[in-house]
């Protein structure tokens, strides 16, 4: 399969799918994060593909789309724009009727989500002997990890190691919108006292 037909398959199995440099938890450049966070305010499912972990998609997509820059964010296959476009479209209030007539990111081939027993089996693959709470149902999930694989790591570096591990399961549709939080053991201890608050206590 070459780069484009992978583009177009995308395109076609994800009504919604945002291209964009890192993720939605730990955007990499400003005009991602804006549109990644308009998305995820306004919450109707969308995939997307880190672009700066996919080189060939992020050297071939502008002569697809005809968009020289990133993000870039599609509906039903066609190109909406970059991050000023997505941000014009929210604030005139054309935005969220797009995307809820698109209906989200389809599932995976067999149409089902991923179950979070298997999310947890992959995270520990790649962190073995991490606490790891799992909250949420079907594809959108909010994952909590607390491995000593953080150690000395900056919290974006922790987030990409994460979600580098469900990379396959994002990309087949069967996993979006995560919600990531990441600590080494020391920080986790250390703000175990304000659990009272409302934080979520993780059985290690």
């Amino acid at each position: 399969m070459t780069t484009k037909d992978k583009i177009l398959k995308q395109l076609a199995e994800n009504p919604i799918i945002l291209y964009m440099k890192g993720v939605p938890t730990a955007p990499e450049c400003g005009f991602s994060g804006k549109a990644a966070d308009i998305l995820n305010r306004i919450g109707i499912p969308y995939a997307y593909v880190d672009v700066l972990k996919a080189p060939f998609i992020r050297e071939k997509l502008p002569s697809v789309s005809k968009w020289p820059t990133f993000p870039q964010l599609f509906v039903n296959g066609e190109l909406i724009g970059g991050a000023d476009i997505v941000e014009a479209m929210d604030r005139d209030g054309s935005l969220v009727p797009l995307l809820k007539a698109a209906g989200g990111p389809a599932a995976s081939e067999n149409g089902q989500t991923i179950k979070p027993s298997e999310v947890e089996a992959l995270i520990t693959s790649a962190y073995p002997g991490a606490g790891i709470h799992i909250e949420g149902q079907g594809c959108d999930l909010s994952i909590t990890v607390v491995s000593d694989r953080f150690e000395g790591l900056a919290m974006i570096k922790q987030h990409q190691g994460v979600m580098a591990a469900l990379n396959e399961a994002i990309v087949s549709g069967r996993l979006h919108a995560v919600i990531l939080k990441t600590y080494t053991p020391a920080q986790w201890q250390a703000q175990k006292p304000a659990a009272a608050a409302g934080l979520l206590q993780i059985q290690i």
